[in-house]
């Protein structure tokens, strides 16, 4: 059944139709739609940038497991489409809208514009521009089935209009009709050829060091549990990329830590002597891989995943199983016959365990100025059950998805896929999805101040996020590659202008914004802090005074 009406209103009962509970947006753009929002279920949350609102669109999704909208006028479009990158990267399905000038002012030097296509094409799977009403109902609808099928990832709709409103007055007498398999991803889960299944069984059967190594697919396939199925199958460790810590709990006695440059060098040096690599939902990034060189050269893989393109991209003859990696794990369960690699299982287990007793020292240090091992063992004391954390890009992915201990089925980690500043945004979205749980933001000073606005937001919503800031007033990472930089001078001079900042109040800064703010200093004071922060019923900041440019421990690698 049809009913006509105009434009915006259509465009705001399609989005509810599809189940679309927060659009975040920057003024401004799609102003009639946002109007007519008001008789919806919609949250319209206006931010302070672009990138802020384009990474609350994705922390939005990957915690909902529904697209992410978000929204920017013309001249805006260049900063939307940066904050694209971190869920093209990281496999989340956030639908961008912008507006662009009506065709009549294209190529004239039109107001505050510059071509659209060329900013979102790298970093989105389908982008189209929207000219005339007819093509609303079409473009909507493959939007949400671009950005939900395969591999989820991001689209782009440009919209006629410097705002987008060049066609939402006009009337229109189109049905709602929603695809419901396009509402959540993954849309289709397809089942893996029986085949294949048949090959990568007789590998499994004939491995006496199979490894298996979930990656961000597990998360967006929802495999946690037969991941786990898998592993007790075949009795063979368990690891993860950062992407994907979150599907096995610490205590696992089949887990064996993470994987790759930014995981555990016990990690790595039990794939290092595996002849046998089972990649389920991962792309075989340089990441993952250390540039490839893990597993070495030679070794046998298997890879599971929905997208044919990854499979065997970086490793040639591997077992390719094209499915949804639910299905494929689930498939090679049933066939795959129990073997009892007790010896494999135990000395994989003694790096582990040797592993952890080199990090102790500092896990349990008191000293002051306090270093990060310190602040991470203190975290995995206070983290709640549901709690979600969410890491920045860098050292602040690297300390706490190694050293936070997740001992919980209910708590929840992810990190940036390499945008320094998103996990203050990606907090507020995850917050926004989840609202009942508590979102903890784990960054640095450096990446906490890319969108120290945003607190506003959260404020005015009440996203009651808890930002926990590794604050050594500094770009701590960069240190090592500015000493090789300047090791050919002889005096470092000015060397501190290219990664020092001015000591902030962080605490006050929140406060200053009507939020809860914090100083700790001291490792004894950090569990009451976090018990304030809980029951300020406010976005709430702890400003940690950390150990100024304290170096990380880079992952172990051949």
């Amino acid at each position: 059944m049809t009913t006509k009406m105009n434009g915006a209103t259509y465009f705001a009962r399609l989005l509810e139709a599809y189940g679309v509970t927060h659009v975040f947006f920057m003024d401004a753009v799609l102003r009639r739609a946002l109007a007519e929002m008001e008789d919806t279920k919609i949250n319209r949350i206006l931010g302070h940038s672009e990138k802020g609102v384009g990474y609350m669109a994705d922390g939005y999704a990957r915690i909902s497991g529904k697209p992410g909208l978000c929204f920017a006028q013309s001249v805006g479009a260049a900063n939307l489409a940066a904050s694209l990158q971190d869920p093209y990267l990281g496999y989340s399905p956030v639908i961008a809208m912008t507006g662009r000038h009506v065709a009549a002012m294209q190529y004239r030097n039109s107001y505050q514009e510059v071509e659209h296509g060329p900013l979102f094409t790298p970093v989105t799977k389908f982008h189209a521009q929207m000219e005339v009403i007819e093509q609303m109902p079409h473009l909507i609808r493959q939007a949400f089935r671009e950005a939900t099928t395969g591999s989820p990832r991001p689209v782009h709709l440009d919209i006629a209009g410097f705002t987008g409103d060049a066609i939402t007055p006009h009337e229109a007498d189109f049905p709602i009709d929603v695809d419901q398999v396009h509402t959540r991803f993954p849309a289709f889960r397809p089942a893996p050829d029986p085949a294949v299944i048949a090959q990568a069984v007789a590998a499994i059967a004939k491995s006496k060091k199979p490894v298996i190594i979930g990656d961000r697919g597990v998360v967006i396939s929802g495999a946690d549990e037969a991941l786990r199925a898998f592993g007790e199958k075949i009795q063979a460790p368990i690891t993860t990329t950062l992407d994907a810590k979150s599907t096995m709990i610490e205590s696992d006695t089949l887990f064996r830590g993470m994987a790759g440059l930014y995981g555990r060098s016990c990690t790595n040096h039990i794939i290092d002597e595996a002849d046998l690599v089972i990649y389920v939902g991962s792309n075989t990034s340089d990441h993952t891989t250390g540039g490839w060189k893990l597993p070495r050269l030679g070794t046998q893989i298997i890879q599971i995943d929905i997208d044919p393109v990854e499979l065997g991209r970086n490793y040639p003859n591997t077992i390719g199983i094209l499915s949804d990696v639910g299905k494929g794990l689930e498939a090679l369960t049933a066939k795959a016959q129990r073997v009892e690699r007790v010896e494999w299982l135990a000395s994989s287990q003694k790096l582990v365990d040797a592993w952890w007793q080199e990090q102790m020292p500092e896990l349990t240090r008191d000293a002051v100025p306090m270093r990060p091992q310190r602040l991470c063992r203190l975290l995995t004391e206070v983290l709640p059950e549901d709690a979600i954390l969410v890491a920045d890009t860098g050292y602040s992915a690297l300390w706490s998805g190694n050293l936070v201990e997740l001992h919980h089925r209910n708590q929840t980690f992810m990190r940036a896929a390499g945008s320094l500043g998103w996990s203050f945004p990606a907090a507020i979205g995850a917050k926004a999805a989840a609202p009942e749980r508590t979102v903890v933001c784990f960054t640095g000073d450096g990446g906490f101040a890319y969108h120290l606005p945003e607190l506003e937001t959260a404020r005015r919503w009440g996203l009651n996020t808890i930002t926990i800031v590794n604050n050594n007033h500094c770009l701590s990472q960069g240190v090592k590659n500015l000493n090789i930089a300047y090791s050919h001078r002889e005096a470092e001079g000015r060397k501190s202008e290219c990664y020092v900042y001015r000591e902030t109040d962080f605490a006050k800064v929140a406060q200053s914004f009507d939020c809860f703010g914090i100083t700790v200093e001291r490792p004894e004071d950090f569990k009451a802090a976090f018990a304030a922060a809980l029951a300020s019923n406010l976005p709430a900041v702890i400003d940690v005074k950390t150990e100024f440019a304290y170096q990380a421990q880079m992952a172990w690698m051949p």
